[in-house]
């Protein structure tokens, strides 16, 4: 893998997370855009303009590639180099999480 596209990809936006993280099943941005909400308890939302700009960016990157158009939706999917993305940023998060539990803070 690049480091530059690791540069890049980690750390990870939280809606870039998201994004690929959806990915791993054949969606487009509506789909991608509804299940984040469902995830989060509608927390986080995706403009579209967010959506598309890192769908794009994705895909020219490699880490996701279009697979079909269905009723003018493009649907994408995560490519082998995106999972390898997704999979070093899901151990950066476990790495964060277990590392503030382990953790008291006594200020």
């Amino acid at each position: 893998m690049e480091d530059r596209l690791k540069r890049i990809y980690v750390p990870m936006t939280e809606t870039g997370f998201y994004i690929l993280y959806c990915l791993q099943d054949e969606m487009h941005g509506y789909n991608i855009g509804k299940k984040v909400s469902e995830m989060t308890g509608g927390e986080i939302t995706i403009s579209p303009g967010t959506m598309y700009g890192t769908l794009s960016k994705m895909e020219k990157d490699g880490l996701i590639a279009f697979v079909r158009e269905e009723e003018k939706r493009r649907l994408y999917r995560i490519t082998e180099l995106g999972r390898e993305i997704l999979t070093i940023e899901q151990k950066r998060i476990e790495r964060l999480y277990k590392n503030s539990i382990g953790e008291t803070y006594h200020g």
